[in-house]
């Protein structure tokens, strides 16, 4: 089961940090749209006519909100790895919550965020992370 722990805890970091790079990305996006839609309209791709004003606004407060929400996720998943791979406990409950955020993403996140509450709610990894209390000599 050790494997399985720290293929689980690379997994996580690696899958979020490309996530965390995807929320950069969107940040971007909403930063730049209005440059972008200036561009579009003058290089004759869009019409101003065809888009409502509403829209223009709404579109940036929605990527900055997913992008925030993605970079949240993203960096409790590559803090909760580093827990999992340390063998902290806090870890484990830390990337056990982060798996329900991975089961949305179809496929790559399903698959990793099944593996990960498979590999975390093993009977020997909780002993692992748990280990037995030693009592005091007396």
């Amino acid at each position: 089961m050790e494997k399985h722990i720290t293929l689980v805890g690379v997994l996580n970091i690696v899958y979020r940090s490309f996530l965390l790079v995807g929320a950069c990305v969107l940040f971007a996006l909403a930063f730049g749209f209005g440059r972008l839609m200036n561009f579009l309209m003058r290089a004759g791709s869009v019409h101003p006519d065809e888009i409502p004003y509403e829209i223009l606004d709404i579109v940036p407060l929605l990527l900055v909100m997913i992008g925030g929400l993605i970079f949240v996720v993203s960096l409790a998943g590559i803090i909760g790895g580093v827990g999992v791979l340390k063998r902290k406990e806090w870890g484990r409950i830390l990337m056990l919550v982060v798996s329900f955020f991975n089961l949305a993403h179809v496929p790559l996140g399903t698959v990793l965020g099944v593996y990960t509450l498979w590999v975390l709610l093993n009977n020997d990894t909780i002993r692992l992370f748990n280990p037995p209390a030693q009592s005091a000599p007396a």
